[in-house]
């Protein structure tokens, strides 16, 4: 008997994009050039290049904390969600994060992330309607995968392929990659835009 599809998806840089605002927090904080790409990954390794890693850290911290009101939805995932669940899949929400910042100042990132999933309509009834015991943030990789496997998702969406290599191979494994890169896997489905979801999973 087939299982009732049941699409697990990541949080960070998968759901909600930060490109823009790591670029605005750095350039605002005197840490990058103006010049510099708008690219999360751009920021980082300007910062690690320039034996400034604590600075990064720190900057992770602030936006996964105290600015992540200001980072968006990326385009189309909130449509491309609306329609697989009228397609009959449940969903459930599965990320790796730590309660807080390894340094800066504390903040609650669990809360912080969400504040912003209610903020953006996840748990609105008339929007997606998720309920809180969808959402998942854990400690560790490790105990992100072993969650994965527990729901029994029978699909999960991550920007990560360290993570999605390390699925059970019963899992439909789908790697966003927006920028065209790709380290997919050979069986895997490569999501360059959300729009493109429902149609890749039907």
């Amino acid at each position: 008997m087939n299982r009732a599809p049941l699409i697990g998806l990541d949080f960070d840089n998968t759901l909600i994009s930060y490109d823009q605002l790591f670029f605005a927090c750095a350039l605002e904080c005197g840490l990058i050039p103006a010049s510099l790409s708008a690219d999360k990954i751009a920021v980082r390794d300007h910062l690690r290049e320039s034996g400034r890693e604590d600075m990064w850290t720190r900057l992770q911290g602030e936006v996964y904390g105290a600015r992540i009101m200001e980072a968006p939805v990326f385009a189309g995932a909130y449509e491309a969600l609306s329609a697989l669940q009228r397609d009959g899949f449940a969903m459930c929400l599965v990320s790796h994060k730590t309660r807080a910042p390894y340094l800066g100042k504390d903040h609650n990132l669990h809360l912080a992330a969400r504040n912003w999933l209610e903020e953006h309509g996840f748990f609105d009834e008339q929007g997606l309607g998720w309920s809180p015991d969808q959402v998942f943030f854990e400690s560790t990789k490790a105990e992100k995968v072993a969650r994965i496997t527990t729901l029994g998702c029978t699909h999960f969406v991550d920007d990560l392929p360290e993570v999605l290599e390390t699925l059970p191979d019963m899992i439909t494994k789908v790697l966003f990659s927006p920028t065209g890169g790709s380290d997919a896997g050979s069986d895997w489905l490569v999501l360059r835009e959300w729009a493109q979801l429902p149609e890749l999973l039907r």
